[in-house]
């Protein structure tokens, strides 16, 4: 149910994501959803892709500093209030979300969130018990 998250520390100045992109393009690995962070010094760009082990490989090679991060997919309804309703849930519990971003699927009518949770196994087994659908890594890794 979990799933591997890339984070990349890059300076901030100009041509640097284009590096990170050009390096998964020539290795054949798939951006499958993002997430960049900035300050006025450097980045964290964190990617879900297709092949975790070959971008993380070509990425540290290309001089890059690439860390694993666990986080969680779920399956949120996309309709107003979708989200909320896992944040509540999350909130009652005393699960604190320490970053997350999303995106759509094109034939989905439903988004897939990323969580970065401070306690994951239990928000994995509350939202298990609450009947959230959690997309696993394997899937993730194909859509």
């Amino acid at each position: 149910m979990k799933v591997d998250q890339l984070s990349i520390f890059l300076e901030n100045r100009a041509g640097r994501l284009a590096e990170v992109t050009r390096i998964l393009a020539d290795s054949g690995v798939n951006i499958r959803a993002l997430s960049l962070a900035d300050t006025s010094d450097f980045g964290i760009l964190r990617l879900i892709v297709s092949d975790f082990e070959k971008a993380r490989e070509n990425l540290k090679a290309g001089g890059f500093t690439v860390g694993r991060t666990t986080v969680v997919a779920v399956e949120v309804t996309d309709q107003p209030g979708g989200l909320n309703n896992i944040l509540q849930m999350l909130r009652d519990a005393k699960i604190n979300v320490e970053y997350m971003y999303a995106f759509v699927t094109q034939a989905g009518a439903n988004a897939i969130i990323i969580f970065r949770f401070d306690r994951t196994d239990q928000a994995i087994e509350l939202l298990q018990k609450s009947n959230i659908s959690i997309v696993p890594g394997e899937k993730l890794y194909r859509m």
